[in-house]
């Protein structure tokens, strides 16, 4: 599969336009093209602002799949023609979206376009400039327009800005669509509204539904970090759902907590493994070439068990169970009911607790006690991400120390749980000794971290970094 960032401008014209002189436009060639869209019934490709077609004619013919990029940029995904059905490739990009609706065609659009390039003095294009007479047939029926795009190749917005004053001058305008297929959809597409989310915990939970979203296509690929952000968005969005419940309907709270903690867990059964092989195989790194059998065995250990964890994971992620997690997502943002008077409060009393545990943890000495004032500890960094943005300089150095002393806990964890593996492994093996080595390497991390535990927990407490969150 090609992907490709695309770069363009769009304008409508009316009938009788045409196209002013420009520098370096010169030599334009006609293409008849034919597209048809695909989508589910309910649009959600379109809504979504994407649009998925396959086309023929022109110099791309082919399924092409274009998402969101940055400003006035798209990425395109592109794969040659190949029979009727959606490509398998170009689905998975978009599953989260679709789930498990069908495709089907939406519309058909027939352009007879002029394509003419902008080259510099040494015959280089720099950008493309399309004249399209378009004809959309749906179910609403058939209409007929012109547009014009400008592409960029090898250009720069500079050489954009230039073609634009020269269309605009002509009698152009901005396009009021940001595609062919929304203006053929328009009477089935709801308007578009740029207001901004004003209440914070809502703006949050947005943002972490948007992060799965957005991740979902990397993780289907194997992308470790995908794999990463995934987790973290569905540990954000689970755990505001925890600190915030009162904020939400009760039926939607009992329904996604179980559910993406399921779907953090079977992320973590990738994410987990690939975290610990780095840091165990770096240690026996570190530990010489005599250690070179155990590095193997850890590597074999560790590596089935990401592999299990991603096959697993791919079943998952193409699952109903998967799809209602995400339809309940929808249905929570779009039923919000505007929340608690004072949710900062939450965030307080959260850290309040993970204060309380550690110091329980301090004083007992163990392990889990520990673990679990980390995971409190991370509810608590969520909680005030939420209101960061609000508390001005002293919230961002609060999230900052929160997660300085959450790093140091989680050291510690990840020091445990490499010693279950390690002691699990020499009880394989027929030489445990390297093993005990390594073991008691990971105790030393384990006082390292604790010896790092005091400081962390001093600087995450000060009194003007929580004052702004009240009581």
């Amino acid at each position: 599969m090609e992907i490709a960032t695309e770069t363009e401008r769009k304008y409508d014209v009316p009938a009788d336009f045409e196209l002013p002189r420009v520098p370096g436009a010169d030599g334009g060639r006609t293409h008849e093209l034919d597209a048809t869209y695909y989508d589910t019934p309910d649009l959600r490709l379109a809504r979504n602002k994407r649009t998925l077609r396959r086309r023929e004619g022109g110099d791309d013919a082919g399924w092409h799949l274009k998402t969101p990029g940055d400003g006035s940029s798209r990425t395109e995904h592109r794969l040659p023609l190949s029979g009727d059905s959606v490509p398998d490739e170009l689905l998975e990009e978009v599953r989260a979206i679709v789930r498990d609706q069908p495709l089907r065609p939406v519309a058909r659009l027939r352009t007879h376009r002029l394509e003419t390039p902008v080259t510099d003095d040494g015959g280089r294009t720099l950008a493309l400039i399309a004249q399209d007479t378009v004809t959309a047939e749906t179910d609403g029926g058939t209409q007929t327009w012109q547009e014009v795009e400008v592409e960029l190749t090898d250009g720069d917005t500079k050489l954009l800005d230039l073609v634009e004053r020269r269309l605009l001058k002509a009698g152009a305008a901005p396009a009021e669509g940001p595609s062919k297929l929304a203006r053929a959809l328009a009477d089935r597409l709801p308007a578009e509204k740029k207001t901004a989310v004003k209440d914070l915990v809502l703006a949050y939970v947005i943002e972490q539904r948007d992060a799965i979203l957005g991740f979902d296509p990397g993780v289907r690929r194997g992308d470790p970090e995908a794999v990463h952000k995934m987790r973290v968005g569905t540990r954000r969005l689970r755990s505001t759902l925890k600190t915030f419940k009162r904020s939400f309907r009760p039926e939607q709270v009992a329904f996604l907590g179980p559910e993406l903690k399921w779907l953090a867990g079977q992320l973590g059964e990738v994410r987990d493994g690939q975290v610990l092989e780095r840091k165990l195989l770096t240690a026996v790194d570190d530990a010489g070439e005599q250690f070179a059998p155990v590095a193997r065995e850890i590597r074999a250990h560790l590596d089935a068990k990401i592999e299990a964890g991603r096959a697993a994971l791919a079943g998952d992620l193409n699952d109903v169970r998967y799809f209602r997690l995400l339809d309940a997502v929808d249905d929570l943002i779009g039923t919000w009911d505007g929340g608690e008077s004072r949710p900062a409060r939450r965030a307080r009393r959260a850290l309040d607790k993970s204060d309380r545990l550690l110091d329980e943890a301090w004083l007992a000495g163990h392990d889990e006690p520990l673990h679990e004032a980390r995971k409190a500890y991370k509810r608590a960094r969520y909680a005030v991400e939420v209101f960061a943005g609000r508390g001005g300089k002293p919230a961002k150095k609060l999230v900052d120390k929160l997660t300085d002393l959450q790093d140091v806990l989680g050291a510690h964890q990840d020091s445990v749980v490499a010693r279950e593996i390690l002691q699990e492994l020499a009880g394989r093996s027929d030489n445990g000794f390297p093993y005990g080595v390594l073991y008691a390497r990971q105790e030393r991390v384990a006082e390292d971290t604790m010896g790092e535990l005091p400081g962390a927990r001093i600087a995450s407490r000060g009194r003007k970094l929580r004052a702004w969150l009240g009581r």
